[in-house]
Formats: C-alpha cells, structure tokens, sequence
C-alpha cells in the first residue's frame, strides 16, 4: 500500500458519517476492518494525529428506518413491488402506497426512490425517511424499456420532485461571491462568464427548480434569477411571504 492509500484507510472511519443513517456504515466499517487485520504485520495504520488535525463537518441526515433501506434495496433487486404508509411534506398524515422501485439516489444523506406509483399510475419519487411499514408484495414487475432515472434528478442540482420538464435557468450572480459562482459547477454543460464589474452569469438547464430556488433564496441580495419567468414568479411571491411573515412578528413585538 502506499502512504496515500494508508492516509484513506486512516481517514475511513470520519468519512463514513455521511452513512450514519444507513445499514452501509456498519458493512462498510466491518469491510475495511477485514482489509486492515489482513495487512502484513510489519504494517500499522496510526489515525491518532487526525483526532486533533483534522474536522470533518458531514452534511446533515434524516433518520432513516433500517427495515425501510434493506426492504427497498431487496425489493429494487428482485423487480418486487414494495407497499408502505407515506407521509408526503406537506402532509400530517400517511397514506398507502404502492410503488415498483427503479432506481435509488442518495442526494447528501438524503435517499430516494424512483418508481412507478401504483396510486398516481405514473413515476414518482419517494423519500426514504417518510416511509413506515413497508412490505415487500413478492408481487413481480419489469421496468420499461424507455425508463431513463436522468429524467427525474439532476447529478449537480439534486432531486426534489417527481418532475421532468426542463427549464433554462440564468443567474446574474453579484460579485461579492463571483470567485464563488467561478469555482461551483452547477451542470456539466452550464455557460459562466464573468462580466467587467466582477458579477457572473450563469446558465444551465435542470428538471428542479424548487432546489434552485432553496439556493437562490439562501444567497440573499447576492444572486439575481434572469430566467426562467415561473422561476421569477416563485421567487417574488415567496418574499413577499416571508415579507408578510416578519411584518406581522414586528407588529406583535
């Protein structure tokens, strides 16, 4: 091994958080634990210095029932159709659904699950985390052949909704974060040009708007949507919602 690759197997253990919520930490864990007793010796792996040199800040994750994750995986291999209660966001309660899962995506700690929903008779995406009793049917199903899991996620974006209508969307990004705007990459054919003032134009087409909004929104006055117009549209009527929000609390005080 070389000290590159005994540096990774030293650094295993603070990278696995991101799986915390999952079955894989404990597998993955006992997997590099065989690797390690079966090194010669001679050969010793000390992480001692990393304790104090080095943090890691994962990205936050949801709970995630253990039953749910085995139950999906089984299910997605043997092309089986999975029952279960779900709780949608912005629901309180849970309903039956009946869904043939295609394909997962893990989107920072986040799982999914994509598939055909029994209830709705078209594809939708799934949270792990708002699942509870779920039950593999043993009920069998073949995916289509023109299933295509790039329609309802987007790799650099995220996936947040079950849609597949792209939009163009361009930003006008200030210059306070323009080194900021220069180094991200937000799609792999995106367009970024910085202007004379220091400002950034960016523009790249996703499916997923609302996490484009979620982004723009946390970057205050800094970024400024050009395009798409409903993009636009989403965004003004949620200031002025939050406007609504904080003038009613500065009444109240």
């Amino acid at each position: 091994l070389t000290e590159g690759e005994l540096f990774s197997v030293a650094l295993f253990d603070q990278l696995l958080e991101q799986y915390k919520n999952t079955p894989l930490k404990g597998d993955l864990q006992n997997i590099f634990r065989k690797i390690i007793h079966s090194l010669p010796s001679e050969v010793t792996v000390d992480s001692t210095f990393l304790d104090t040199n080095t943090t890691f800040i994962p990205d936050q994750v949801v709970n995630i029932d253990e039953s749910v994750f085995t139950t999906i995986f089984t299910a997605m291999k043997n092309r089986t159709t999975l029952e279960f209660d779900y709780r949608p966001l912005q629901k309180t309660t849970f309903m039956t659904r009946q869904l043939n899962p295609y394909h997962a995506v893990c989107q920072k700690g986040s799982w999914h699950i994509i598939g055909y929903c029994h209830d709705k008779d078209d594809v939708r995406v799934f949270n792990f985390s708002r699942m509870k009793n779920i039950k593999d049917t043993n009920l069998k199903f073949n995916i289509p052949k023109d299933f295509s899991p790039d329609k309802y996620f987007d790799k650099e974006i995220g996936v947040w909704l079950s849609a597949n209508t792209k939009y163009k969307v361009e930003l006008l990004i200030s210059s306070e974060i323009g080194t900021y705007a220069m180094e991200r990459t937000w799609n792999a054919k995106q367009e970024v040009k910085q202007n004379e003032d220091g400002s950034v134009y960016v523009s790249f087409e996703t499916t997923q708007l609302p996490e484009v909004k979620r982004w723009v929104l946390g970057q205050g006055k800094t970024v400024k949507v050009l395009a798409p117009d409903v993009l636009i549209e989403e965004i003004q009527e949620e200031i002025a919602e939050i406007g609504k929000l904080y003038g009613k609390k500065s009444e109240e005080a």
